[in-house]
């Protein structure tokens, strides 16, 4: 259980885990390519999304990944904790097109898609 000072000195602690550089390239590159429009923009998402994730999503997932590496005893976020909590960061920051709901399409299977194809390229 948390009181209100045991809980703000674990934010600080979770804001300063140091986050490696594969990890931090691969949350942007992630948030990037579910945005309708971008250069990097995922096929998938093209004719799915009308609006898609902006800077605070990668800052979101970013802190998020922390905390879940603090949570597990670690010290730091690894690519498996990007895989893990994109989906939930990015679930309620994109919007389907209204083409993509009449298709019976979801943002769950659009995320899910993005994460496969980043996760293969990556391995």
């Amino acid at each position: 259980m948390f009181d209100a000072e045991s809980l703000m000195v674990a934010q600080r602690l979770v804001r300063r885990l140091p986050v490696g550089e594969a990890v931090l390239e691969r949350i942007l590159d992630l948030v990037r390519s579910a945005r309708p429009g971008a250069p990097e923009a995922h096929p998938a998402v093209a004719g799915a999304v009308s609006w898609g994730p902006g800077p605070r999503a990668a800052q979101a997932l970013t802190l998020v990944t922390r905390a879940r590496a603090a949570l597990n005893g670690r010290f730091a976020p690894t690519l498996d904790d990007v895989e893990a909590m994109a989906a939930p960061v990015l679930r309620h920051r994109m919007a389907l097109s209204f083409a993509a709901r009449a298709r019976g399409d979801s943002i769950e299977g659009v995320i899910a898609r993005l994460l496969d194809d980043r996760m293969q390229a990556a391995a």
